[in-house]
């Protein structure tokens, strides 16, 4: 055999070519394998920046410029006075409200941080 088969590596796609790829996935609806096999994309590459892309969202401030916000202590009412109220209240921007009692469960408080992270 005189022919000669030549093996090249795979071209290496810029970082600005995979982000346009991850942006034509998200709008795409397609499956992650349709996808990744439609336009010679791993697995592991989309999914790696699909991760960056959720991470950088979740890094954007908040309303407040990601700055300290001022925040007022209530005064402690007598027993007799005294309501059944949360031991925190945090309100978040959108109008969303987490409230931890005094008596709360560390382990079902823990699940919901990690939860909402995900989203």
């Amino acid at each position: 055999m005189t022919a000669r088969t030549e093996l090249s590596a795979p071209k290496r796609r810029t970082r600005a070519e995979v982000q346009q790829l991850v942006a034509e996935f998200v709008n795409s609806g397609m499956r992650r394998s349709q996808f990744c096999q439609s336009r010679g994309l791993s697995f592991s590459t989309l999914d790696r920046h699909l991760k960056k892309r959720r991470w950088k969202r979740r890094r954007k401030p908040i309303s407040s410029g990601g700055r300290l916000v001022p925040v007022e202590l209530a005064a402690r009412k007598s027993a007799a006075q005294h309501e059944p109220s949360c031991g925190l209240a945090v309100v978040l921007p959108g109008g969303r409200r987490v409230e931890v009692h005094p008596d709360f469960d560390t382990s079902t408080f823990e699940r919901l941080v990690s939860l909402l992270e995900r989203v």
